[in-house]
């Protein structure tokens, strides 16, 4: 089973060192990280995917990150609602003779074409990991040459629940985070 972990951390340098050498040390493998700023100065957000089967390995990666140094808050959203997405851009070698063809798939998936030249295409989506494997799948005729695909990105639905402390703002050497001290992984 797929694993989505959405991780909190300090905007600082080694932090994302520090989350992929516990994936390595646990041997665990990170399926996909994506990482950019939040609405909070000095925090990041990380969607992390794992793919871990058993359970109990599931909850080790959670506690470990955890207790991590320059980790703030880690919500497991597995099996919880979300909106989760993917973008891809995709490079075609097509001809003018095909790009009719090529704009019918693209409309097909409510991808776009964001750049015309004389022998290649270029193609933006931004949808469901399964779409993005479809539209790929019907792009494959056309001679794909180059694909550049982020990981999951996902925010729970619902209520925002807020993460706050006097210290996001607090000077890099005074800044010491106290994760809340859960005792069951539940998922």
């Amino acid at each position: 089973m797929k694993q989505t972990l959405i991780t909190l951390v300090e905007n600082k340098p080694g932090v994302l060192n520090r989350i992929s050498s516990l994936f390595r040390r646990r041997n665990f493998n990170i399926e996909s990280l994506v990482v950019g700023h939040s609405e909070t100065d000095g925090v990041s957000r990380m969607t992390i995917v794992a793919n871990e089967p058993d359970a109990s390995k599931r909850g080790n990666i959670y506690f470990s990150l955890l207790k991590l140094v320059n980790v703030i808050a880690v919500k497991d959203v597995s099996s919880l609602p979300c909106v989760a997405r993917e973008f891809i851009l995709i490079k075609l070698n097509t001809s003018p003779e095909q790009l009719n063809e090529v704009n019918s798939v693209v409309k097909k998936y409510s991808a776009r074409i964001v750049d015309m030249g004389n022998e290649t295409v270029i193609i933006e989506a931004t949808e469901e990991e399964h779409i993005i494997n479809e539209l790929i799948d019907n792009l494959m005729p056309f001679e794909i040459t180059e694909i550049m695909r982020t990981g999951k990105i996902a925010m729970r639905r619902g209520r925002t629940h807020k993460v706050s402390s006097d210290k996001i703002n607090a000077a890099p050497d005074d800044i010491e985070w106290r994760p809340e001290q859960i005792s069951a992984y539940q998922n």
